[in-house]
């Protein structure tokens, strides 16, 4: 089922990527690195956790090419990788995605706690 005004399920051609069986990649509208690039089932569902098995499989694998390619081509030192699954979590296309955002040394003073940022008061688990 596609979303009729879903902008995933509506992407100009020109904007992906790469593409694989199940799945597409584009660049991020609004990256927070150079790099961030989005992993988008085809199958139009909310959660990466409503895809069958066979979805999930070629969305995870399609997530380790396609880090592969952006590590290769943007010489990045590490990565973050993640979804937002639901309102709580900031997700704001209904739309299941999972964000690769390459990362460099420097780009933040201190990285330590990469995801834990999330919830800054919490984040300092090394304190």
């Amino acid at each position: 089922m596609r979303g009729e005004k879903c902008p995933f399920c509506n992407i100009s051609q020109d904007r992906i990527v790469a593409a694989g069986s199940n799945v597409f990649a584009i660049a991020d509208e609004f990256p927070v690195a150079k790099g961030h690039t989005l992993v988008i089932p085809t199958r139009h569902v909310r959660s990466i956790f409503q895809l069958e098995t066979n979805q999930s499989v070629d969305l995870w694998e399609f997530v380790v090419k396609v880090r592969q390619l952006l590590a290769d081509k943007f010489k990045s030192d590490g990565f973050n990788i993640g979804t937002n699954d639901g309102d709580a979590a900031g997700q704001t296309v209904s739309h299941a995605h999972i964000h690769i955002i390459p990362r460099y040394k420097g780009d933040v003073e201190d990285p330590r706690g990469g995801l834990r940022w999330i919830i800054p008061d919490k984040a300092r688990y090394w304190q």
